[in-house]
């Protein structure tokens, strides 16, 4: 048995308070609806079953008018011929095909009764079906907005990462020129105070060898 025991709580149902208290409110407006789908299916098809009733009676009445109709000019063809007798028996049986068509009339008073009401439940409920199917809609566009913004969220954290990494790697390289450059003032440095170093040296050798010479020159 479903949640609703057909028409009457259908068209009563508050949908918005039965959403709330849902833990799942998709998957719920998704068993209203099939429900009140399958309720206008059944409404439908009583209406339809009564429609075919109603013809039948419709056959029965005027049947029964033309039977009417029949013996009352039965009667006074009988009494036109001086035939009393003929003449009562055809109104006896007016009579009963009136009678008759006392309860076919009001048979069929019953079922356009029943159907206006038939119509005027189905018209209910398709409107409590489309309130629903709205339901769903705004739930189904609820979700995809929801996959949507997510996505952007997405796309916007790996692009914010790439941006981060990209920053961090340019810092990187600048602070490698730098460090370049340092390693390359010092390299630089050393070697100027090397050539001077090995200038100082040269410079020495030269003056012992200068005195080497002078000693040699005085002793010749």
């Amino acid at each position: 048995m479903g949640m609703f025991s057909r028409f009457t709580d259908i068209i009563n149902a508050n949908i918005n308070a039965m959403l709330d208290k849902a833990e799942e409110p998709e998957k719920m407006i998704k068993l209203i609806i099939q429900e009140m789908e399958e309720t206008l299916v059944e409404v439908r098809s009583t209406a339809a079953k009564q429609i075919a009733e109603k013809k039948t009676v419709m056959r029965n009445v005027r049947d029964m008018e033309k039977r009417v109709d029949n013996w009352q000019k039965k009667a006074e063809l009988a009494l036109s011929k001086g035939r009393e007798d003929l003449a009562k028996s055809a109104l006896i049986e007016k009579q009963n095909c009136t009678q008759k068509l006392v309860e076919f009339n009001a048979e069929l008073a019953q079922l356009d009764e029943y159907l206006m009401a038939v119509q005027q439940d189905s018209q209910r409920l398709q409107d409590k079906l489309t309130e629903a199917k709205r339901k769903q809609e705004a739930f189904a566009m609820r979700q995809q907005s929801a996959e949507v913004r997510l996505k952007v969220r997405e796309k916007a954290a790996i692009y914010n990462i790439d941006e981060a990494i990209s920053k961090f790697e340019r810092y990187q390289q600048k602070i490698d020129r730098v460090e370049a450059e340092v390693e390359a003032y010092d390299m630089t440095a050393s070697k100027d105070l090397d050539s001077q170093f090995r200038e100082l040296e040269n410079d020495e050798n030269i003056e012992q060898e200068l005195e080497q010479l002078k000693k040699k020159v005085a002793n010749g």
